[in-house]
């Protein structure tokens, strides 16, 4: 499979490189900064020969047309479209101080980063076979769950959910699986060092749904990792 993940340089969009290319996929690695990825662990990965670098800022319409544009020239098509990148501003302020500022960013790049992606990549993803669109979701993005604080965040990633829902929609005659994925409490940066879950488990029950070998019985797209239903 040729698969695009953005976020790829860290966390879990790192052990989902890592993940793709242990099972032979071709990975177009998207980063903020593909010279800052170069030093490190993706610098070593591009040695398989199964790894290719994508310089791409998803809050930037026309650096994911360049992306695009990249990715086409190299491989002609994808088949599965990761959306990864994601953010966390504002997490500990009460509504009262909010930055509205910080909460556009949040929205640039969590919920318009996804659709500028989308956008864009769709027609590579169309000539590819087996196409997923998967975007990583969270449970701060379920509406019956909902907590107090954290709105920016939770708030992009409800949106993210109906983009999800609203895809589905739109793309089920062409037979693309869209999944608004749950990864799970991940240890990352995001995650902190007390999450429940590993960057590699998430990864490999992602691409479980990738591979449509679990079942998605849900009423909405929204699931977890393992492929359970999420409360929307």
């Amino acid at each position: 499979m040729n698969i695009f993940i953005t976020g790829a340089n860290r966390g879990l969009g790192l052990a989902l490189v890592q993940k793709g290319i242990e099972r032979g996929d071709f990975i177009f690695a998207g980063v903020r900064s593909a010279e800052e990825a170069e030093k490190g662990i993706l610098g070593d990965l591009n040695k398989t020969g199964q790894l290719r670098i994508v310089q791409v800022d998803v809050a930037d319409e026309a650096s994911v047309v360049k992306a695009k544009n990249e990715i086409e020239k190299s491989a002609g098509f994808l088949d599965v479209i990761i959306n990864n990148a994601g953010i966390l501003l504002e997490s500990d302020k009460s509504i009262e101080e909010l930055d509205l500022n910080e909460c556009m960013k949040s929205f640039d790049v969590n919920t318009l980063g996804p659709i500028r992606v989308i956008k864009h990549l769709l027609p590579l993803l169309e000539k590819g076979s087996q196409q997923s669109i998967i975007n990583i979701s969270s449970d701060a993005g379920s509406i019956s769950n909902a907590y107090v604080g954290n709105y920016p965040y939770c708030l992009s990633k409800v949106a993210l959910n109906l983009l999800s829902e609203k895809l589905d929609l739109y793309l089920k005659e062409k037979e693309i699986q869209v999944l608004s994925i749950h990864p799970g409490w991940v240890r990352t940066d995001m995650g902190g060092e007390k999450a429940a879950i590993s960057p590699e488990t998430s990864s490999e029950g992602i691409y479980r749904l990738i591979d449509r070998s679990v079942e998605v019985n849900g009423e909405y797209v929204f699931v977890d990792y393992k492929g359970q239903p999420m409360k929307i």
